[in-house]
C-alpha cells in the first residue's frame, strides 16, 4: 500500500537483553522532549486546520514542523521500545525527506497545495473510525510490546510475529497521525500492510 506517510525500522536480529530493562531508562529526556513536541503538534495542527481553510494550501514550514515532530517521537518511541539500539540523536531538522542514518525511516509526502477544505473543515469529525481503528490495534501492538519484553529479555531476540504486530500498530498510527495533523486529504485506511 503506498499512503503518504510511511515507516520502517531495521530491528537487529540480536539484542543485548539488558537493553530492555534499561532502554527505556535511557530515552527519559528524548521522552519528555517528544512529550513537549505533542502539545506543539496539537497547536501547530489547528493553526494548519485555519490556514488550509482560508487559503487551501498548507505552508511548507508547518507541514516540515509536523513531519520532525512525527519523525523525532517515533524514533524515541522505538528506541524506548526496544526496536532498536542506537541511541536516537536530538536531531530538530525541518524537511519532509528522510534524512537517514537512523535505523527508522519515516517517509511523509505532505500535501502541499489544493487541498480539500471541506474534508479539512470536518477532518476532526471524519477522523472518529480511523483513530478508533488505530486504538484498537494499538491495544494489540501494545500487548505484543510487553509480550515481546520478556521474549527479548530471555532471548536477545525479537520473535517474528510480535515484531510484526507492533509494526502494525505503528504503521497505522503513523497513517492516523499524518492524516489528523492534517498532513494529508488522503484518508488512512484500515489495513495493517
Amino acid at each position: 500500500m503506498d499512503y503518504p506517510a510511511r515507516i520502517d525500522i531495521q530491528t537487529p536480529e540480536e539484542l543485548d537483553r539488558w537493553r530492555v530493562l534499561a532502554q527505556w531508562i535511557m530515552a527519559i529526556p528524548h521522552l519528555i522532549i517528544a512529550g513537549a513536541m505533542e502539545y506543539l503538534a496539537g497547536a501547530v495542527a489547528m493553526i494548519s486546520w485555519f490556514v488550509i481553510l482560508f487559503t487551501g494550501a498548507l505552508p511548507s514550514a508547518l507541514a516540515n514542523l509536523q513531519i520532525m515532530i512525527l519523525r523525532y517521537t517515533t524514533r524515541v518511541e522505538a528506541y524506548a521500545g526496544f526496536l532498536y539500539d542506537a541511541y536516537p540523536p536530538y536531531d530538530f531538522s525541518m524537511s519532509d525527506t528522510e534524512p537517514g542514518g537512523s535505523p527508522v525511516e519515516l517517509t511523509v509526502e505532505p500535501a502541499l497545495v489544493g487541498r480539500d477544505r471541506l474534508t479539512v473543515g470536518l477532518r476532526f469529525i471524519w477522523a472518529i473510525p480511523a483513530i478508533l481503528y488505530a486504538v484498537l490495534i494499538g491495544i494489540v501492538g501494545i500487548l505484543c510490546w510487553f509480550l515481546a519484553f520478556f521474549a527479548v529479555l530471555f532471548t536477545g531476540r525479537w520473535p517474528d510475529g510480535l515484531r510484526s504486530w507492533v509494526m502494525k500498530m505503528l504503521r497505522v498510527s503513523i497513517r492516523t497521525n499524518a492524516y489528523v495533523m492534517l498532513l494529508t486529504d488522503e484518508y488512512p485506511p484500515f489495513a495493517t500492510d
